[in-house]
């Protein structure tokens, strides 16, 4: 019998620090399979975690993941009650895994609007990966960039009225320490699932000179190997950052 041929383990060749993703295209995966849109989230869900796993793999230190946008509060009530359930037991469910894969979680946005029980299990969560260093994943929740920005102004603002802070210290560098990605690197590349081309009010400030990939790929159907082709695309970009 002829023996199988090992795959060749997909390497990097060029720095990528810091993944963003705009998960997006449940309800539309849903509707297309004729299910509730509720299918769709709790199929994403569970994608998250794969692609986590495949980036501990691909050695990607910062994945940063667009959960739920201050925008999202218009949706029904009944999907919003879901979408909190599902998340709490979701981090329940991966406990385990999580600290097997050395993955620790943190959060950008308000989550004082979330429901007190939410905010408990992810403040749990937090605490509990708190020391892994394989992979930082950074969940956008009640996040928006424009809000983000507004927050960091009005501290910036604080400080300088106490006299923390010297007006000609005031730069962009100072400026991202009061961001909630403060300590992250910026974005390198910001992948977009479902064929929809727009940042949706994400991360302004760290994408400034990301390298952007739309893929009309629904979130639920994404996984390493879209991934990966993603990030042979991303490999032969020539990031110039403003210069020749």
């Amino acid at each position: 019998m002829a023996r199988r041929r090992k795959r060749k383990k997909f390497e990097l060749s060029v720095p990528l620090n810091h993944l963003a993703l705009i998960m997006d295209g449940n309800g539309r995966w849903a509707k297309r399979r004729l299910l509730p849109r509720n299918e769709g989230h709790r199929r994403g869900a569970r994608v998250i975690f794969d692609i986590a796993e495949a980036c501990v793999d691909l050695n990607i230190p910062v994945v940063s993941l667009y959960a739920f946008s201050t925008e999202n509060w218009s949706r029904p009530q009944e999907e919003l009650d879901f979408l909190f359930s599902h998340l709490e037991e979701e981090f329940r469910n991966r406990r385990d895994e999580l600290i097997e894969n050395d993955i620790k979680i943190i959060v950008m946005g308000d989550i004082t609007r979330l429901p007190q029980s939410t905010q408990d299990v992810v403040n749990e969560i937090i605490e509990l990966t708190k020391n892994n260093k394989s992979l930082i994943v950074n969940f956008g929740l009640n996040y928006g960039a424009r809000d983000e920005i507004t927050r960091a102004a009005s501290m910036l603002a604080s400080d300088y009225k106490e006299g923390k802070l010297e007006k000609e210290a005031i730069n962009n560098k100072t400026f991202a320490k009061y961001l909630y990605t403060a300590g992250l690197p910026e974005v390198d590349l910001l992948i977009r699932t479902s064929g929809e081309e727009r940042l949706s009010n994400f991360m302004l400030w760290q994408v400034a000179y990301a390298e952007f990939i739309f893929t009309k790929t629904y979130w639920p159907d994404f996984n390493k190997k879209r991934l990966i082709k993603c990030l042979k695309q991303f490999e032969k970009r020539n990031r110039r950052y403003g210069g020749l």
